[in-house]
């Protein structure tokens, strides 16, 4: 499950941090001190979960909640203890920590997350396998046609279309970038710009702000250069 940890205090967002690291399969994709910062990387990437701090310059953590066409799970942590009841008027807030959180508590909020996403019937924090499949099948002409993972180069949007580029031809598929991520393991694959998803196992060649895959040079956007270089096997 990703998450991601929106908190203008420092040491509170690497106390939560440091606590998701003993949970299994969640994942930490990033950590921003605002939630200016949090709402634009949110656009661009799929998020299961958000520790969201309420008090916070710029955008409150109820203002930004409010801005959400789809909120993923929302646990608050906060130093105030009077926004409990308003914070439970959305149906999607998990829990509600009260700083200075202990392990104990944060143990008691993961239990609730699973749970929650199990009443759902969405993925549990408690899934052993990401993805076990290794191909998936798209519609082309009323045919289905099988792509490996290990096949696919790259997936670029093309507005109501996306191309997908593997070793031996190129697809164009009625659907959207966000449609197809979801199903790509994320062991493989990487979003590294707004129009691009890379198997980042096929990566060339990495020069300033674009990578070479095959014959393409793909951009890669600012914001996702950090994880990028965090996926790769550097020496």
């Amino acid at each position: 499950m990703k998450s991601i940890i929106v908190d203008d205090e420092a040491s509170a967002r690497m106390i939560v941090a440091e606590f998701c690291k003993g949970v299994p399969n969640l994942e930490v994709l990033h950590e921003f001190p605002n939630a200016l910062e949090a709402l634009k990387y949110i656009r661009d990437h799929h998020v299961d979960l958000i520790f969201l701090d309420i008090h916070m310059p710029k955008l409150t953590g109820i203002d930004f909640i409010e801005t959400l066409q789809n909120p993923p799970k929302i646990v608050l942590t906060t130093s105030d203890k009077n926004f409990a009841i308003e914070a439970y008027q959305y149906p999607f807030i998990v829990d509600y920590l009260v700083k200075p959180i202990s392990r104990q508590r944060f143990e008691k909020c993961m239990t609730k997350l699973e749970m929650a996403f199990a009443a759902s019937e969405e993925i549990p924090i408690v899934s052993k396998q990401e993805n076990p499949e290794e191909d998936l099948y798209i519609n082309i002409d009323r045919r289905l046609i099988k792509l490996k993972f290990s096949d696919i180069l790259l997936i670029e949007a093309k507005g109501d279309y996306i191309e997908i580029l593997t070793l031996q031809k190129r697809f164009r598929v009625h659907s959207t970038l966000k449609k197809i991520k979801d199903k790509l393991p994320t062991s493989r694959f990487l979003q590294i710009h707004r129009s691009y998803i890379i198997n980042f196992t096929q990566i060339i060649d990495i020069q300033d702000n674009s990578v070479l895959i095959e014959k393409s040079v793909i951009p890669i956007s600012r914001s996702n250069r950090p994880e990028l270089m965090q996926r790769l096997n550097l020496l």
